[in-house]
């Protein structure tokens, strides 16, 4: 059906919901690039004015991508919970940014409203609010979530050590490893992408990982981020698995062309379930997904790409992942052009995952053609630890010399924690202290090469 809306003497009519939603988008490069974007201002407040008066319940009765052929729009469908939608069916759009944003709805409501709400609702609300809407309703959102750590915490903030090497060098990743965990990182994952995709090369990174792991009695989880059916055939080699990686998308399409299915995906999930590894819990899916992903195949269907993004957290809320993570600024600027873009995408997908019962982390990060720069980085990671994000992404230097692409350093995640007085992953905290790299205050103590943890190589 049309949507219509008026400014002064102009009328403004918007065919169908994705172009109303497309339309009432900020302006990104992503959206002028599938020409999907408001060709002005003023068109994009009057889609954003009719979308304020748009009943919740028609995201209910009016697919975006059609049921019959994509499978995600089906698991949109038909694992809604009408019970939990109920405290908020009768209301617009606007009114439920308002009821976010309200000092009463705090973050027990918030959970047991997550079930009912669907991605285009939390995208479409998103698209009325402010960088500080975005920030306070996301702040009152606790998911947590175990494997042998716990995040999630109000008041805490992990990180994935990221020790990617460009030939996956054993001695280089280890070096890598032990940076980050001198620094206090780890407690989310230690997660390499490999270079290779050699399934011997990469069954020595678990092996190595696990070993480290096992020497030192470390809380902590660990992945080879390749793709998921590398991983399943590692499981039934006996690799000593942790955490299963995937990219998803909100799209079948966009799925397929990654060479996944929502099937393969379960299927997955129960091989790492049935290792039996985790020792507080058992979320065992680390995924990732990114704006853009869907546009970039040919996969959108006529849905803007933030639109498109939130349906991936559906995905995601289906597996029950412990980790979660939009690479905001990965795809490049044909997607998000410069740093203003970049920092508003991370605080809606963090917003949107998070509304939705879905564990949120991000890689805060450019590519280096982009028109952003590291300032622009501590930006959106400052606000991202005041919405209170899961976790964060540490790589020396902040430069991956593997993936080629600038994100967040171990650096960082100590600033972060010292401005905004966030804690580690309890239990990794505690081990910290043990060992002797934090004090009892969590802030790191001088350590020598006499250090356990220095003595000899890791590979």
């Amino acid at each position: 059906m049309a949507y219509r809306t008026g400014i002064g003497a102009v009328t403004y009519t918007f065919a169908d919901l994705a172009t109303l939603l497309a339309k009432a988008s900020p302006a990104r490069s992503g959206d002028h690039l599938a020409a999907l974007a408001a060709q002005s201002d003023e068109e994009r407040m009057a889609a954003r004015m009719a979308l304020s008066e748009l009943p919740l319940r028609a995201f209910l009765q009016e697919a975006l991508v059609p049921y019959e052929s994509d499978e995600v729009t089906r698991l949109i469908i038909d694992s809604h919970d009408s019970a939990a939608f109920a405290p908020v069916a009768h209301l617009t759009v606007g009114e439920f940014r308002d009821w976010l944003l309200h000092e009463t709805t705090d973050a027990g409501t918030l959970a047991a409203c997550a079930p009912g709400i669907t991605p285009e609702m939390a995208a479409a609300v998103s698209k009325l609010m402010r960088n500080q809407d975005l920030i306070l309703a996301a702040r009152k959102c606790h998911v947590v979530i175990r494997f042998r750590t716990t995040i999630g915490l109000p008041g805490h903030l992990a990180v994935r050590l990221q020790p990617n090497h460009p030939t996956d060098d054993l001695q280089g990743i280890g070096a890598s490893i032990l940076d980050g965990l001198m620094y206090g990182a780890g407690d989310a994952v230690v997660g390499i992408n490999p270079a290779s995709d050699a399934l011997a090369t990469m069954m020595n990174l678990w092996r190595m990982m696990d070993e480290l792991r096992s020497r030192f009695h470390i809380p902590m989880q660990s992945c080879v981020l390749t793709h998921v059916t590398t991983q399943i055939k590692a499981i039934e080699q006996g690799a000593p698995l942790d955490l299963v990686f995937q990219s998803v998308a909100g799209t079948e399409k966009a799925n397929a062309g990654f060479g996944i299915s929502l099937a393969l995906l379960r299927e997955a999930r129960e091989a790492a379930l049935s290792l039996k590894r985790g020792t507080l819990g058992d979320n065992v899916m680390y995924l990732e997904t990114g704006q853009g992903s869907a546009l970039s195949a040919g996969a959108h269907h006529g849905v803007d790409q933030q639109t498109c993004e939130a349906r991936a957290y559906a995905v995601a809320r289906e597996l029950k992942p412990l980790l979660t993570n939009s690479v905001v600024g990965f795809i490049g600027p044909e997607y998000l052009y410069d740093g203003k873009q970049i920092i508003r995408a991370g605080l809606e997908d963090h917003f949107c995952g998070k509304l939705l019962g879905v564990p949120m982390g991000c890689d805060i990060c450019y590519t280096n053609h982009a028109e952003a720069d590291q300032d622009d980085m501590d930006t959106l990671l400052t606000l991202l630890g005041a919405a209170g994000v899961n976790f964060i992404m540490g790589v020396p230097g902040a430069d991956d010399i593997m993936l080629n692409y600038q994100s967040t350093s171990f650096h960082d995640a100590l600033y972060l924690r010292e401005v905004l007085g966030l804690k580690r992953a309890p239990e990794f905290e505690a081990w910290l202290q043990g060992i002797g790299i934090t004090d009892a205050a969590g802030r790191l103590r001088a350590v020598d090469a006499r250090h356990p943890l220095l003595q000899g190589s890791l590979a």
